[in-house]
């Protein structure tokens, strides 16, 4: 069984279909892409399965259980997270506090063990803090746990965006283009920090992204949309040299 199937998804906006009748599968343990030109609808595809929008038809089935109409605590409760393309960090807390915010549907005690501070509470954040902490420490950012995101450098940011995402342990992990806003030596130290994720951590990742570099030499296997639908599927040479993926890009005039 695969990890994630996508069947006949379609999200409709006041009559504009910014998805359509979209099918993918995800297997497990796979670094995947999904590319296309701007607008084609690759932001969506992923709101959808993290349970921002609701979609108007179709099945996103996550390890035999259909996600459509949960909201996105309950989706990454079940195993899915993700970043986003504009980093969403709250900027006023600290980057151990940003962690420590993700696994709060972990925590297992109520509030009446916070009201009295029982010693189930106490226990459980202990537990939640040391291991954030040594989630930092894996990560090489332990010495910014008490700094708050915005005094950090932009691309510092997009590591603790993915290490939050990571906190939850999740199996499926999101990328919105992870490279969006980085120099060019930002983004070959990123391309490594994924490999390396990929490695170490019993997770699928599921990335959009623009710069080619990065998906061509990460993903074992790409999608490509454009306009909502479907058009191409392989590897990155075969996606690389499609005809319809080189029209999607470039125009009719170019190819």
């Amino acid at each position: 069984m695969n990890l994630l199937e996508i069947k006949d998804l379609t999200q409709l906006f006041s009559g504009i279909c910014a998805v359509s009748e979209l099918n993918l599968e995800i297997g497990h343990r796979q670094l995947v892409g999904l590319i296309g030109p701007n607008g084609a609808g690759k932001t969506t595809v992923f709101n959808l399965v993290s349970g921002f929008y609701k979609p108007t038809r179709g099945e996103i089935i996550f390890e035999g259980r259909n996600l459509a109409g949960l909201k996105p605590h309950q989706v990454s409760a079940l195993g899915i997270t993700r970043t986003f393309q504009n980093i969403r960090l709250w900027k006023e807390m600290s980057v151990l506090d940003n962690i420590l915010v993700a696994q709060h549907f972990q925590l297992g005690y109520g509030l009446g063990n916070l009201f009295f501070r029982t010693s189930r509470y106490l226990e459980r954040e202990s537990e939640m803090r040391c291991q954030a902490l040594e989630l930092l420490e894996i990560f090489k950012i332990r010495e910014y746990a008490d700094e708050t995101p915005g005094n950090l450098p932009y691309g510092m940011q997009r590591k603790v965006e993915i290490v939050r995402a990571l906190s939850s342990g999740p199996k499926l992990l999101l990328l919105d283009e992870p490279a969006a806003g980085l120099q060019s030596a930002d983004v070959n130290e990123l391309i490594e920090l994924i490999k390396w994720i990929f490695e170490q951590f019993d997770i699928s990742i599921w990335m959009i992204e623009h710069q080619m570099k990065v998906v061509m030499t990460l993903c074992s296997h790409i999608s490509v949309i454009d306009f909502g639908r479907l058009i191409a599927q392989g590897t990155p040479d075969e996606i690389q040299n499609n005809h319809e993926v080189i029209k999607a890009y470039l125009g009719d005039d170019n190819v």
